[in-house]
């Protein structure tokens, strides 16, 4: 169910991969494999999805238009 110009965009750079399982030896080529795709470790995979979110919410006025919202029920336990 993914967009058809977000499926463009990937297909054209690629997949980036971030977090601490970025750092796995060998899982982008795994990734790369099994997608035949480009795969790329983002810049400082432990802690780039915490400074991006930051720098949105240093400036959500700007990106307001481009976040989905969304409120999930809680799990049951």
């Amino acid at each position: 169910e993914t967009p058809p110009e977000l499926v463009a965009d990937v297909m054209d750079q690629g997949i980036y991969l971030a977090g601490g399982g970025a750092l796995l030896r060998g899982l982008d080529t795994r990734v790369a494999e099994a997608t035949q795709m480009a795969v790329h470790i983002a810049d400082d995979p432990l802690t780039c999805v915490a400074r991006g979110c930051g720098k949105i919410l240093e400036e959500l006025e700007n990106y307001e238009r481009s976040l989905v919202m969304e409120t999930y029920a809680a799990l049951p336990r």
